[in-house]
């Protein structure tokens, strides 16, 4: 496609900083911030308060053509969910709905419902997407698309201070836990599992901040050529 500014695709497992890079990158470019991740929360998170399990696909794949979720600017920059016309967006973050969140993904009907919105929200570029399966499935023709990893460990550490950070209670052990819980769960499924994209960079960033891995992905944008591919080599792995 012939867009005048790239799609930027920030694929990686849970607790990463997904969210954080792409709300600072899209602050620094100027561009969209598209959090793809908390539809799949919403869905859970919609699920529960009408009392339908997580195990029910059937219910879970209906529900999800149902319920009227929407990305609504917050005063950051990063996008809150409404569910219904209500303001949901702390309520996804809780480990449980994250739990929650990777099983709806699983089912084939709730990721069909959800593509055309997120593919929306992106078609036209000078957007940043961040999730799991944006360079392989939503956007394989993203002009850039970084996988961002890092340790398990680290990555509890940082979702405990983040939930902490928004006055909720974080038990670190209980939270690596589920994190290496949903990293096999998304990883293993049969549909969209978690993977680089063949193309994507493959940025560790246990060791590194917050301004260092954005800096990075500023490279990635600043070196697409006219052909609207990132410049140089491809696929590598990085820190």
């Amino acid at each position: 496609m012939n867009r005048t500014r790239p799609v930027i695709a920030i694929d990686g497992p849970a607790g990463v900083g997904k969210s954080t890079t792409a709300r600072v990158l899209a602050q620094r470019l100027g561009y969209v911030l598209v959090d793809t991740g908390a539809l799949y929360r919403g869905v859970a998170l919609a699920a529960r308060d009408r009392g339908i399990s997580w195990d029910d696909e059937e219910a879970i794949v209906t529900l999800s053509g149902e319920v009227a979720l929407s990305l609504e600017p917050g005063a950051d920059g990063t996008p809150r969910l409404t569910i219904d016309g209500v303001d949901r967006a702390d309520e996804i973050r809780r480990p449980e709905i994250s739990a929650g969140a990777s099983r709806v993904s699983a089912y084939p009907g709730v990721r069909r419902a959800l593509l055309d919105i997120q593919r929306s929200l992106g078609r036209d570029g000078g957007v940043v997407l961040e999730g799991r399966d944006i360079g392989t499935v939503v956007f394989p023709d993203a002009e850039v698309k970084l996988f961002l990893t890092a340790s398990a460990e680290e990555r509890a550490r940082r979702r405990a201070r983040d939930l902490q950070d928004r006055g909720m209670t974080a038990d670190k052990n209980q939270i690596l836990s589920q994190i290496r819980s949903r990293d096999k769960a998304d990883s293993t499924r049969p549909i969209a599992p978690l993977r680089p994209a063949e193309d994507a960079v493959i940025l560790d960033s246990t060791s590194l901040d917050l301004d260092a891995v954005v800096e990075h992905v500023l490279e990635l944008v600043r070196s697409c050529d006219s052909s609207g591919s990132p410049g140089g080599s491809t696929g590598p792995t990085v820190g």
